[in-house]
């Protein structure tokens, strides 16, 4: 078999190649060169086969490199995502070792962005940011860790939000302030402990 013909795609970082004189597939501008594909070179079943292989890891890395563009990613959120797509756990693993390998992956420094954002932006508690990073895969050793190391001021978030919200119950009665805040601050996903103690200072 031969290549008889390589012409561009609308797209211009794609081209077709034709074998034979008859169209046989189209593969990115990347995969053309990094297999030197050029007109009259003589290929066989196998050759293709490692060709259409590689434009697979190609729109695979290409297409974990776009969920990336958006958010930091756990690895199993990637693996979830690209599973949904249809990749082969080969392609998933290629594409997961070429995000480590470019430092473009990495859970302990996902959870540690994770929980810097939750905690400045949404007051999450550790009982739910904890609940939300198991939710995406993160190994328990890395939650527990990473827990410890923001959130040692749990009392004093819990309270400073308690504080500011107590102010919209002035109306009810302290066992409707008791259940309305204690609710409110069990969404945000502090411990029992820690909104018992908070209610404890705030309603004595």
């Amino acid at each position: 078999m031969k290549i008889t013909k390589i012409e561009s795609q609308k797209n211009k970082n794609r081209v077709n190649v034709y074998i034979d004189e008859n169209f046989a597939f189209g593969i990115d501008i990347e995969i053309l060169y990094k297999y030197s594909l050029e007109v009259d070179m003589e290929i066989d079943e196998s050759f293709i086969k490692d060709v259409l292989q590689g434009e697979e890891q190609n729109r695979a890395n290409n297409y974990a490199l776009n969920l990336l563009s958006y958010r930091w990613r756990s690895e199993c959120e990637i693996r979830n995502s690209m599973n949904t797509k249809g990749y082969s756990q080969d392609t998933i693993d290629n594409t997961i070792k070429f995000l480590k390998e470019q430092e473009l992956i990495d859970d302990r420094r996902f959870a540690e962005s994770f929980i810097k954002d939750k905690i400045n932006f949404r007051d999450w508690g550790s009982y739910r940011l904890k609940q939300e990073l198991f939710s995406k895969g993160v190994s328990k050793n890395i939650v527990d860790e990473v827990i410890e190391k923001y959130c040692d001021d749990e009392f004093e978030r819990a309270m400073n939000l308690a504080s500011k919200k107590i102010k919209s119950y002035k109306n009810d009665d302290k066992n409707a302030i008791y259940r309305k805040l204690g609710g409110y601050l069990q969404r945000k996903g502090y411990s029992y402990d820690v909104i018992s103690s908070v209610l404890k200072e705030l309603l004595k």
